[in-house]
């Protein structure tokens, strides 16, 4: 037994923001483990190449176009899901935006942005992936890509730590509300990593910013994507299977300091 409790085989997983960055490793790593891998973005063709590399290798993935925004297009994801492999299994809310500004400064149009697809899409999916696993009656996991921000004080992140809070919240509640279902909710809680989202490359290019991370981080480095796959697979399998509602941070030691 414990020699399968890692194993992923025939699970049908969705990944948000699978296109390129973490979604995609974590996408190659769950397909590698036997998961059937639902590849989704906004960005419609890098979600095409992920599921064509995935496929390539003789592993099962498919590819569509979503803004987690956005309830139709998630609805449609879900749908598109559905029918093409027959159930969720696992779903992984990955994909996330950024935009670096004081608080004083950003816009309303900024702030609603990093709302609505960092929480709000987070909710949208959970919400859907669950009906979907009651109706299933067999459960499954919902894992959350948080952040060191959704408890630490990062200048310049106002909207994007206030999602990650929040999704750290969600988190909890719907494990409360889903347990009896046997549906997981989990997050990760990334800390500073080698890949750099979408909005914060200028602030990262800081030198200033650099020497940051690696005062504040014990072990003195950012943290590789494939450090993350690990965590993924653990709360996607059954080797977690009486966790619930808890935030793994993945930091480096930047939160025990």
């Amino acid at each position: 037994m414990s020699q399968n409790l890692f194993d992923l085989k025939d699970k049908v997983a969705i990944i948000t923001g699978s296109g390129r960055g973490l979604g995609k490793i974590l996408a190659k790593r769950l397909a590698e483990l036997g998961a059937k891998i639902v590849v989704c973005d906004s960005l419609r063709e890098e979600a095409n190449q992920t599921a064509r590399e995935i496929t390539a290798r003789g592993e099962i993935a498919i590819s569509t176009y979503v803004d987690v925004a956005l309830r139709s297009s998630c609805e449609d994801l879900f749908k598109f899901a559905i029918a093409e492999l027959g159930s969720i299994d696992v779903l992984v809310n990955n994909a996330g935006i950024d935009i670096i500004k004081p608080a004083e400064t950003i816009a309303e149009d900024e702030w609603k942005r990093i709302i609505d697809v960092n929480l709000q899409g987070c909710f949208n999916c959970s919400q859907l992936a669950a009906i979907e696993m009651m109706k299933q009656g067999s459960g499954g996991s919902i894992i959350n890509i948080s952040s060191i921000a959704s408890v630490v004080g990062i200048k310049g992140l106002v909207a994007y730590s206030a999602a990650k809070g929040g999704i750290n919240q969600l988190t909890r509640v719907m494990a409360v509300e889903w347990a009896s279902k046997n549906i997981r909710v989990n997050a990760i809680a990334p800390g500073y990593l080698e890949n750099i989202m979408d909005g914060a490359d200028i602030e990262h290019e800081r030198s200033e910013k650099q020497q940051q991370i690696m005062t504040f981080t014990p072990m003195g480095r950012r943290g590789k994507l494939e450090e993350l796959v690990g965590p993924v697979v653990f709360l996607a399998s059954d080797a977690s299977s009486y966790v619930t509602g808890t935030v793994l941070f993945v930091d480096g030691g930047y939160t025990a300091t």
